[in-house]
């Protein structure tokens, strides 16, 4: 019966008309994924409306070609430009940008796009085979798992883009997680820090502190008076990135099914998940100190992590009816619209509908990396025009980004202001991705802590009964004692006599 099912699916998706519409829905998501302020959210969501005239075969198959390659188009602007397209592609910035003014940026974009093709096809394999399993284990999250696990990936963040002091890397998630609580708040609907703004009333805006945050620090560093550096392209040859491909096969794995672990958990989504695949990655290198140099192991675990979230994210749609990320959450409404019903009874109602989404998924993953491939030979050559010449358009399509999200002047004032403020992180040497992730999880942070206090009457002994919160707990714990001297030290003596 299954094989029937995935006849059938494959057969509807190789129709002209679908075929056409997976194509031309991928390439706008490719699109989308490269302009710094165009999320994949915003992406799915414009398109939902669009898709309200076809099938809903053809409709699906749109949203999910859609989804996929805005989450992988991302990458490009984070090789480029050190500006990540979406926020699942910050950690990918961290190695992709050194590369490319390594000239190896034609290289990074391939090996960067081939692992968000693996990633979203390891990701398909596990929403075919393992949704029972991962739905129950998801299950078993309650609001102080959620607040330890927003706790651990700024953590993770800060020791991984810190050069040589975690504690700033803290310091800016924390600084990122105080920055998510102006608004209302989640519980009372409390205005917070906000002294009578009705701008930021509803908090601000993630996309334009992330442009401002990563977009201007490079505009002005651009018209410093600096020793003129020209980025040189040189062209790679296809065997090549494939024998890297194979080198880092195991961490192309091992990050997938990182990311659809994160995936299935609801709210978190893709940007931790490139988050926790790096940082696994370059705990278990040989050799940690390269990363954040231009390593390709890091743009290779930082994409497969974020783009097998994908797959992730569908599976508890499909079993729960609940979306494991913001985009997926718009994919759920637009399943809904067309006439599904996702949850518990899906299987009993139209099973076949599983199977469409599956194929939907593999065949999108594989368009994309086609289209992605052609695209990268000419956005590439940003790297042979002067910045000069470049950052003035960056600077104009930062504006832009940030006033279409809302169509609020006052949303570009937000990037001026959280631009200036990442120029200064810079010059401190304060990193600026553990500040983006605290804005990112910030609402989640809160809002779960103070749930679960709730629930405790103020007390946080519950949070030391559960075992998936001592797990979290113990692995926060190692994460700090691993920044002091002594343990530096003793984990010095271990790899020597490993060595």
């Amino acid at each position: 019966m299954a094989l029937t099912y995935l006849a059938q699916a494959l057969g509807n998706v190789l129709m002209p008309l679908n075929l056409g519409v997976l194509i031309i829905s991928t390439f706008a998501g490719l699109i989308m994924g490269m302009l710094p302020g165009l999320s994949a959210t915003m992406a799915v969501a414009l398109l939902t409306g669009l898709t309200y005239s076809l099938s809903p075969t053809s409709a699906i198959i749109s949203l999910i070609g859609v989804y996929v390659g805005s989450i992988s188009g991302g990458c490009q602007a984070a090789v480029l430009l050190n500006i990540p397209g979406t926020p699942a592609s910050a950690a990918t910035a961290l190695d992709g940008f050194p590369l490319a003014n390594q000239g190896k940026g034609g290289l990074a974009i391939f090996l960067c796009t081939a692992s968000s093709c693996l990633g979203t096809l390891v990701s398909v394999l596990c929403v075919l085979t393992l949704t029972p399993l991962l739905t129950k284990l998801s299950l078993q999250f309650g609001s102080w798992e959620f607040f330890l696990l927003s706790i651990f990936g700024v953590i993770i963040c800060g020791n991984l883009t810190s050069k040589g002091s975690a504690v700033k890397g803290w310091i800016s998630g924390v600084i990122g997680l105080l920055i998510a609580q102006v608004g209302l708040d989640q519980i009372d609907a409390f205005p917070r820090f906000s002294y009578g703004n009705v701008n930021i009333m509803a908090g601000l805006a993630l996309i334009p502190i992330m442009i401002g945050l990563f977009g201007f620090p490079e505009i002005i560093k651009a018209f410093k008076k600096t020793e003129e550096h020209i980025l040189t392209y040189s062209p790679y040859k296809f065997k090549e990135g494939l024998a890297i491909l194979k080198k880092h096969i195991v961490a192309i794995i091992r990050s997938s099914f990182i990311g659809v672990g994160v995936g299935i958990i609801p709210g978190v989504g893709e940007d931790v998940g490139g988050w926790l695949s790096y940082w696994a990655t370059k705990s278990n290198s040989k050799h940690p100190e390269n990363f954040g140099k231009g390593e390709y192991a890091g743009i290779i675990s930082a994409e497969s992590g974020n783009n097998s979230c994908i797959g992730g994210a569908i599976i508890p749609i499909l079993s729960l009816a609940v979306p494991g990320s913001a985009p997926a959450a718009v994919l759920l409404a637009a399943f809904m619209m067309h006439g599904y019903r996702p949850g518990p009874l899906l299987m009993n109602e139209s099973p076949e509908f599983l199977y469409q989404v599956v194929v939907d998924l593999a065949l999108a993953a594989i368009v994309m990396f086609l289209l992605a491939l052609v695209i990268a030979k000419f956005s590439v050559r940003i790297l042979g025009v002067k910045k000069e010449i470049l950052m003035p358009i960056i600077y104009v399509l930062c504006v832009v980004g940030s006033f279409v999200i809302n169509h609020i002047t006052f949303d570009v004032k937000v990037m001026f202001f959280f631009g200036l403020a990442g120029f200064f992180l810079a010059w401190a040497e304060y990193p600026a991705a553990p500040f983006l992730l605290g804005v990112i999880l910030g609402s989640m942070t809160d809002s779960n802590l103070r749930r679960a206090l709730t629930i405790s009457n103020g007390s946080f002994m519950p949070m030391f009964t559960r075992p998936i919160s001592l797990i979290f707990i113990f692995a926060i714990i190692c994460l700090i004692l691993s920044q002091f001297g002594v343990f530096r030290k003793l984990k010095k003596k271990m790899s020597a006599k490993a060595a």
